[in-house]
């Protein structure tokens, strides 16, 4: 039922995706906020009893109203899987706003490709030439297809008989790593440890996807010999094969707030322009469906055995 419910959650997202502000992040993240006020004295010890606070009781809710609903019907219980997953996915909102960058960067319209870039990842981006709004909005993208997708469906599929848990575990811990950075002392780094726990996997499953979909020589290379650069391990395993797997150069210098911030150079050949924006999203839509592939293979091997 695992392959089923990811396909149906899929084609759900796909067809009618979420749009921002999105009710239900919006009252999660008032939460955390909430637990950070309370409980940040600048310990370790207080980001871990918060993380917990913050993790527990939603995976406790998500795993019971499943048991409940699958002994009083098998259906009942798929239905709320496909339900969860559908709200715990969101790459096509990120998808359409990459879209709607490059369409802007075609059309001339740099100022406004900035601020939807801006508006996106929540930064300055007003003195960004129109090669820097394409490299990040590519990087953000390809960051934005393991967080809001392929590592969500890792973790459904691989904790599917607890029902939905695996997939609101990885996504409450993506948020939580992004809400408390930066936070007073060291309450944050409990938040970023769990999230490289459980991104691990997934992140490096994305790479190899990106180099199955794209040149996959370049994308093991950039993989094996640039990552480790990026600040954010995983971020810079996904974001070095998907610019290897492209043949483009990521990464680089940017301007903010009238001076130059240095970034590593991930990647490999032509700097990225408006179309290598499209390309990405291309690509990244071709592994979702190798993994879909393999997902009916390993259904059809069970049917055959």
């Amino acid at each position: 039922m695992a392959f089923f419910s990811v396909l149906a959650a899929v084609a759900l997202e796909h067809l009618r995706p979420l749009r921002q502000p999105l009710p239900h992040y919006q009252y999660y993240s008032r939460f955390t906020r909430w637990l950070e006020r309370r409980f940040n004295a600048g310990e370790y010890s207080h980001g871990a009893i918060a993380w917990v606070l913050a993790v527990v009781p939603v995976l406790a809710g998500a795993g019971l109203v499943f048991f409940l609903l699958d002994r009083a019907s098998p259906i009942l219980g798929w239905a709320w899987n496909v339900g969860v997953l559908y709200l715990t996915l969101g790459f096509k909102y990120f998808s359409d706003d990459a879209e709607r960058i490059a369409r802007l960067l075609r059309a001339g319209e740099l100022d406004a490709a900035r601020e939807q870039l801006g508006a996106w990842r929540g930064g300055d981006a007003s003195q960004f030439s129109a090669d820097d709004v394409a490299r990040v909005t590519i990087e953000q993208v390809m960051e934005a297809s393991n967080r809001q997708m392929f590592g969500v469906l890792f973790w459904f599929v691989l904790l599917v008989p607890l029902g939905p848990v695996g997939a609101v575990l990885f996504r409450a811990a993506s948020i939580l790593s992004r809400r408390w950075e930066g936070t007073r002392g060291l309450f944050p780094v409990f938040a970023q440890r769990a999230f490289h726990v459980v991104n691990w996997v997934p992140a490096r499953l994305v790479a190899l996807t990106y180099a199955i979909a794209g040149n996959f020589e370049d994308a093991m290379f950039c993989w094996r010999t640039q990552a480790h650069t990026w600040p954010e391990a995983e971020e810079g395993v996904v974001i070095a094969a998907g610019a290897g797997a492209m043949g483009i150069k990521l990464g680089q210098s940017v301007t903010v707030g009238g001076e130059a911030v240095w970034r590593p150079e991930l990647g490999s050949g032509q700097a990225p322009d408006h179309d290598c924006i499209d390309s990405a999203v291309s690509m990244i839509w071709r592994g979702l469906v190798i993994w879909l592939v393999a997902g009916l293979l390993v259904v059809v091997a069970g049917w055959v055995g």
